[in-house]
């Protein structure tokens, strides 16, 4: 999308917003004690030879809220789907039936909490520096347009419009973090 000043607005939401949905996406893959298909979202494997994403070659449910259930759309994947789950290195422990490949989540240790804690705030930095550089993206078309010729204090009150924008989804950004907070701290 090409940024004008007459879409100033709108660009900058789109811009924002997809340092807000990105965060959400990163916080469903730390878990908070219960088990959730989202965990392994980022796990890839490797089927006739390309890394393929865990959910487009098995079926993953949650029996329960400890367990995680894989069935495989093909059995002799099993292998590799256990083998993709070590390679994440998600600190999980696959177990092959030969039916399905079944994860048990361990109770979350206080050292651990606080550990996904530290993996949630370098989410929320990385988000903010996305917010940070749709600002300064912002900032370069208004002052390239006051340059050309558009009024400064028109300039100057667009600037001021940006600047609410960011503020507003920094406020978001900080209640998705305590809310993540406190789900990965409540025992």
């Amino acid at each position: 999308m090409e940024i004008s000043i007459d879409n100033l607005s709108a660009a900058g939401k789109q811009l924002m917003q997809k340092s807000l949905d990105h965060l959400q996406e990163e916080l469903l893959k730390i878990r908070a004690g219960k088990a959730s298909p989202n965990m392994l979202s980022g796990i890839k494997v490797d089927y006739y030879g390309t890394p393929t994403p865990l959910a487009q070659v098995a079926n993953v449910s949650t029996p329960d809220s400890k367990t995680i259930a894989i069935q495989p759309w093909e059995k002799s994947l099993l292998g590799d789907i256990e083998q993709a789950i070590f390679a994440a290195n998600l600190g999980l422990t696959p177990m092959n039936d030969g039916e399905f490949v079944r994860i048990v989540i361990p109770p979350l240790t206080e050292e651990r909490r606080k550990d996904l804690v530290k993996q949630a705030k370098s989410a929320v930095e990385d988000s903010k520096i996305g917010l940070r550089n749709a600002r300064q993206k912002l900032m370069d078309v208004i002052k390239k347009e006051v340059k050309d010729g558009y009024p400064e204090d028109a300039g100057k009150t667009r600037e001021g419009e940006v600047d609410a924008m960011v503020k507003s989804f920094s406020g978001q950004i900080e209640e998705i973090f305590s809310a993540k907070e406190k789900d990965i701290l409540t025992v």
